[in-house]
């Protein structure tokens, strides 16, 4: 089995001058869900190369088994410092797409037409889409026959009140939260930063970086044919 997983390349957050990018858990502890079931990666991003690390994901009170696992190994930090450029993507070379959060993707993936092109090429062959933390914002531009892909589909993502206990509720662009409310979808949550993720027929969200294992692991499941789990939904 092939995954490709999408990473944002956006570094600024918001007017604040202050770093940004990809959420480390939510790319370690994802790889390597993937990799330990045997699973062929490709990394991809806007610009190709190094994505940027979200500072604040790289603290000590944030420090997670898959995090300690990545530092000591040297080839996935090759992998992850060479990804390709999104743009020569296809999704015929993959049997799902996984995107990585962090408060990045708000501002370039879920504008970025390659990515918006790409995720509806996979849904629309039938393959799964999975996005966790803030990067379930990435679907909101993203159609399926004509609506919102998200439209009656149990769903998860950042919350409003995870947005507000990290101040920046009036930083980003939109809350995950109320933009997937608004496009239709079902939005479920568990209480701030416990892991808790949805798989609703091809479509898989994580709540937040906590959920980054839990909607990894769930995409490995929707890939190896298993029964879905209680509460999914068939596609």
């Amino acid at each position: 089995m092939k995954v490709l997983m999408v990473f944002t390349s956006h570094d600024i957050l918001g007017s604040t001058g202050r770093k940004t990018g990809f959420w480390l858990e939510e790319g370690a502890a994802p790889y390597y869900v993937f990799r330990d079931a045997g699973i062929d990666l490709t990394l991809a991003s806007p610009k190709g190369g190094q994505p940027p690390v979200d500072p604040k994901s790289d603290l000590p009170e944030n420090q997670t088994p898959a995090m300690a696992r990545f530092k000591k190994d040297a080839d996935a930090q090759k992998v992850f410092a060479n990804t390709m450029k999104l743009k020569d993507m296809r999704s015929e070379g993959f049997d799902a797409v996984f995107y990585p959060g962090g408060h990045g993707p708000m501002w370039d993936l879920a504008e970025d037409p390659d990515s918006i092109a790409l995720i509806e090429s996979f849904y629309n062959s039938g393959k799964p889409v999975a996005a966790v933390c803030h990067a379930p914002g990435v679907l909101h531009r993203v159609t399926y026959k004509g609506a919102p892909i998200i439209k009656g589909k149990r769903v998860t993502g950042f919350t409003n009140t995870e947005e507000e206990e990290v101040q920046l509720t009036k930083v980003v662009p939109f809350l995950v939260e109320d933009e997937l409310k608004r496009l239709g979808g079902l939005f479920e949550k568990k209480p701030n930063w416990e892991s808790f993720a949805i798989t609703d027929g091809r479509l898989i969200t994580g709540q937040n970086p906590a959920s980054s294992t839990a909607g990894a692991q769930a995409l490995v499941k929707l890939l190896s044919g298993a029964t879905t789990g209680v509460g999914s939904t068939a596609a």
